[in-house]
């Protein structure tokens, strides 16, 4: 449904939500995200836990939470939407109570979430006060803003940059995703991030005056100093999932890197987050299997467990080598095309030292993900410590989708990138 309606013109609602082709295409990627976790939680959820009926709730509100963020145009609407889905995502990351450090993950999203959507909410409060309304539309119509307006939405995008685990606002990000159940981790990882990207931009657009004058400068900073400490902090680790998750932070600021250039890198943004949610479930979802082949199953799967693995399992060794590529963006896989369009739009929109860091950003990264493929591929198994990794039938799927899904981006990224431009109509 959500396909056919592409196309399909503005429907709004209330004046709280609209449903557009951005809301339409933001709810094309969540589902992906949500499908592809939920083939990977088939098996590994009933290892840990009983309550698996509880789990698929937690992640259909959670996706609920992510669709109204999506399409809110009133900021009562996107607070809203905001909690369901956090609320939704703190339950979902402490849900294997075996191990410790899902509480931990847990305890401290729930803390820091907490403290920013505080933020969040003095920020739509103040904006309240100096415009008397809380729509987007209401805002864009005051042409010079007062130095309330500015405030509160200096505190919204606080609010914003703790979902997309911007710099200084990731603390949480890397013991979350490293506790939480991998396929929550996968989940959260892309879909949370479009949520938060797509109301940005939404916000953004509605900003009164110049907005990337005004707030292109925070933007690009906050992108150059995420991806360059996610990057960094990720050449230090050993533990696989670790790693992709300060990954994670990573690509949050080569996405940001498409905010700076307005509602013109639109589509470059959207492409990049059909392109992670391939490559980066993906990978997520090779770590769990790799999870199984430590001598204790509870704890994450050291970048030393995909050591000949090649000599194990071929198939998912070459399947964890697209994935590493292309967050890479070696081309011509799709994370290089995702990447392209990111950069290129920076560049022609005048910002082009974020565009540099963001390619030197992307060197720096070739080293740990290379890394995972020369172990793979160069090394051989220590059959002392590690077998060859079970591959269940929804795993197998998800992995399949994700490798499919990867190379048919890449192979066709243009008409997909120009289809995506009706969500810059969209928006304008």
């Amino acid at each position: 449904a959500t396909v056919a309606g592409v196309g399909g013109g503005d429907a709004p609602v209330a004046g709280v939500v609209l449903v557009d082709d951005l809301s339409r295409y933001l709810n094309l990627v969540v589902l992906l995200a949500a499908g592809l976790s939920v083939l990977l939680a088939w098996a590994y959820v009933p290892q840990f836990s009983k309550e698996t009926s509880s789990f698929y709730a937690l992640v259909l509100l959670a996706l609920a939470g992510m669709m109204f963020m999506g399409k809110s145009v009133e900021l009562i609407t996107l607070f809203v939407s905001l909690e369901i889905l956090s609320v939704s995502l703190y339950i979902l990351t402490g849900f294997n109570r075996r191990q410790l450090a899902s509480a931990e993950g847990a305890l401290k999203y729930f803390l820091l979430g907490a403290f920013s959507s505080g933020f969040f909410l003095y920020g739509l409060a103040l904006l309240y006060a100096d415009t008397g309304s809380t729509q987007l539309a209401a805002i864009a119509a005051n042409e010079t803003g007062g130095f309330l307006i500015m405030t509160g939405l200096a505190l919204l995008l606080v609010g914003f940059f703790f979902k997309l685990a911007g710099v200084p606002f990731h603390m949480w990000a890397p013991d979350a995703y490293q506790g939480a159940p991998t396929p929550v981790t996968s989940f959260m990882s892309v879909a949370t991030k479009a949520a938060a990207f797509i109301a940005l931009f939404r916000v953004l657009a509605a900003l009164p005056g110049a907005p990337v004058e005004v707030w292109g400068t925070l933007v690009a900073v906050v992108a150059v100093l995420t991806m360059t400490w996610g990057n960094f902090a990720a050449l230090r680790q050993t533990s696989l999932k670790r790693m992709l998750a300060y990954s994670s932070i990573a690509h949050a600021g080569y996405m940001m890197t498409g905010l700076v250039a307005g509602v013109d890198a639109l589509n470059a943004v959207l492409y990049y987050l059909f392109a992670y949610a391939f490559m980066n479930i993906g990978a997520f979802a090779v770590a769990a299997m790799l999870e199984k082949t430590t001598p204790d199953a509870r704890q994450d799967a050291d970048i030393a467990a995909a050591r000949g693995l090649f000599d194990r399992r071929p198939a998912l060794a070459v399947a964890m080598a697209i994935f590493m590529l292309s967050l890479t963006g070696i081309p011509p896989l799709v994370g290089f095309f995702g990447k392209l369009y990111v950069f290129n739009a920076a560049v022609s929109a005048g910002w082009a030292w974020v565009a540099v860091a963001g390619m030197l950003n992307s060197a720096v990264s070739a080293y740990y993900y290379l890394r995972v493929v020369v172990v793979m591929f160069m090394s051989s198994a220590d059959e002392a410590s590690y077998v060859r990794p079970s591959l269940p039938a929804g795993a197998r799927a998800a992995i399949a989708i994700a490798v499919m899904g990867a190379l048919l981006m890449g192979i066709l990224a243009t008409p997909v990138f120009v289809e995506l431009g009706r969500a810059v109509v969209a928006l304008r």
